[in-house]
């Protein structure tokens, strides 16, 4: 069995990135037997995509093999992407080797709806005063 983490950096020490479409790295973890048979870090290639970095990121890590998903938060194109191809998504945090070993136990919350919304982290978004308006005072 395969499973994905959403990761800031690509190695098992790195923390689960608390987002899925524009984190940096994935790690897919392969296991057998209740432990890591090996592991590999892919790079987030729609990381920096200006819009449906859910949906490429998704489609990526689906085209991996994988049958669940660890990451801190989902928005909704990403999880209908894996509710569609049967994939469970679970919330997890700190360490990539510690959410798996959590994942194992039982203890991760299974999402069972996005968790974030649409294109909350892309680049740009929330930078700026939205909609022209400029700050009282000339600014």
């Amino acid at each position: 069995m395969k499973i994905a983490i959403s990761s800031n950096g690509p190695g098992m020490n790195s923390q689960v990135d608390l987002r899925f479409g524009r984190c940096p790295y994935f790690l897919i973890v392969e296991l057998e037997n209740k432990e890591i048979k090996r592991s590999e870090s892919i790079e987030n290639t729609s990381m920096n995509q200006l819009g449906a970095a859910g949906i490429t990121a998704a489609q990526a890590v689906a085209d991996q093999g994988v049958s669940a998903i660890i990451t801190g938060n989902v928005g909704p194109r990403a999880f209908t992407v894996f509710e569609q191809l049967g994939i469970e998504v679970y919330q997890g945090s700190g360490t990539v080797k510690e959410a798996v070993g959590k994942y194992l136990r039982g203890e991760l919350k299974k999402i069972s709806g996005p968790t974030g919304p649409m294109g909350a982290n892309k680049p740009g978004a929330g930078r700026g005063f939205g909609m022209g308006r400029r700050m009282k005072g000339g600014r």
